[in-house]
């Protein structure tokens, strides 16, 4: 088992690893619309902070030898199910053709007043 970090994702704000490899299978802990290196919380647009939170779980997964296009699963945390619409467009745009398997799961309140959270799930390597 291995441990991923790296400073192109925001640091854990908790007892977690940004990623775990195990198996050519790595793990990526949800993460939010948090800007590396940036103290403040700037929340932005559903739209905004769905790339950015995209971009955050690809630096983890780059970090593991992998990427966007091998992802296999991702879990989407959405706290109002009215903003679908708009994370789903936002969602395509960083996606591209690459549909892993999904699910959305409405949630309250998230930290910090972000409206999205994203975990995933994703093949390490180019085999």
């Amino acid at each position: 088992m291995q441990l991923i970090s790296t400073d192109k994702a925001p640091v854990p704000a908790g007892h977690y690893s940004q990623g775990v490899v195990h198996n050519g299978v790595v793990y990526v802990a949800g993460q939010l619309a948090i800007v590396p290196g940036q103290k403040e919380h700037q929340v932005g647009s559903i739209g905004e902070q769905t790339e950015q939170t995209l971009r955050n779980v690809q630096a983890i997964l780059q970090a593991a030898d992998s990427d966007l296009d091998r992802v296999l699963q991702m879990t989407i945390y959405v706290s109002d199910i009215s903003l679908w619409g708009e994370v789903n467009a936002a969602y395509v745009r960083v996606m591209g053709n690459h549909k892993p398997a999904r699910a959305v799961v409405p949630v309250k309140d998230l930290h910090y007043g972000y409206q999205i959270e994203i975990q995933a799930i994703a093949a390490t390597g180019r085999a």
